[in-house]
């Protein structure tokens, strides 16, 4: 039987970037905005984020991974949920698999953000093998938000802008067949010059089929699929359906942009999070989420 704590708490297994608002400089005041607890197994430390950013410092903490895991366990710490993110290396895939075996239960669930790629291409970082390894991760996971390269990747798919929406939940069912109740695929394309995207999500357990879509802004900025995540698992934590979960975190990367793209500094910065954590706490007001037939 589980404890019971005051606050939800998430073990989240990624990297630390000093300069950047990625990864665990996105999650934890993301969460701990939501009032959830984050425990963080950082996977390695970074002077900056790797995305557009020279000469950075980079210390890799793959050998202080699993003794860290296992001084959680001799402290028999539980947890809501066990989120990972970006991982560097196919011993990490382990050891992270070796966490949620370590620490899942049937009362908490796993959330696997497979962090491979974008726009039809690899990470310079990755490989086949870490797509390999990728894909027995996944299957131990409860829920993935791939993004739509990751999801091709995952499937060994062809990647194309010009995708029907019943292959889109054909790809959303194969990817649930590796494993995972639930498949959140992100930055999903409209039809061509549609200037719209989407979030479209499969639940094995109802056979429903969720969407919900989102006007293009013309910006990139590194770390919004890590806040997009974090705004999910704390609004599931929160006892949030499926659809409204993930319009609370189109909403919120949605506004996040909005707020920044006015502002002329830096994009590889990333969201300017700061001014926006506050209306994490304001309910949902739009219902533009959909059922897909």
């Amino acid at each position: 039987m589980n404890r019971m704590s005051p606050v939800k708490k998430v073990a989240a297994i990624h990297d630390l970037s000093g300069v950047g608002r990625a990864s665990l400089t996105a999650i934890i005041p993301i969460l701990s905005s939501m009032g959830v607890q984050v425990c963080p197994i950082p996977t390695a430390i970074l002077s900056s984020h790797t995305g557009g950013y020279e000469n950075f410092t980079y210390v890799d903490l793959t050998d202080t991974m699993e003794a860290y895991i296992d001084q959680w366990k001799e402290l028999d710490m539980q947890f809501d949920c066990i989120y990972s993110g970006f991982l560097g290396s196919v011993r990490q895939i382990e050891i992270v698999s070796k966490a949620f075996r370590l620490f899942s239960t049937p009362d908490n669930f796993v959330v696997v953000d497979p962090v491979m790629g974008d726009d039809g291409a690899l990470y310079a970082t990755m490989n086949l093998d870490m797509v390999e390894a990728m894909r027995h991760l996944v299957q131990q996971a409860d829920i993935i938000t791939p993004n739509f390269t990751e999801a091709a990747l995952l499937l060994g798919r062809e990647y194309r802008l010009d995708i029907e929406e019943d292959t889109i939940k054909d790809w959303l069912k194969d990817l649930s067949d590796l494993g995972p109740r639930i498949v959140i695929l992100t930055s999903v394309p409209h039809e061509e010059f549609s200037k719209r995207t989407s979030v479209i999500a499969y639940n094995r357990d109802t056979e429903a089929y969720w969407k919900v879509s989102c006007d293009y802004i013309p910006a990139s900025y590194p770390g919004t699929g890590d806040a997009y995540t974090s705004v999910l698992i704390g609004s599931l934590l929160q006892g949030d359906s499926l659809p409204m979960a993930m319009e609370r975190g189109v909403q919120f990367i949605t506004t996040g942009i909005k707020a920044s793209y006015g502002f002329d500094y830096p994009k590889r910065e990333g969201v300017l999070l700061e001014r926006v954590l506050n209306t994490l706490g304001l309910p949902v007001m739009a219902n533009s989420y959909e059922l897909l037939k």
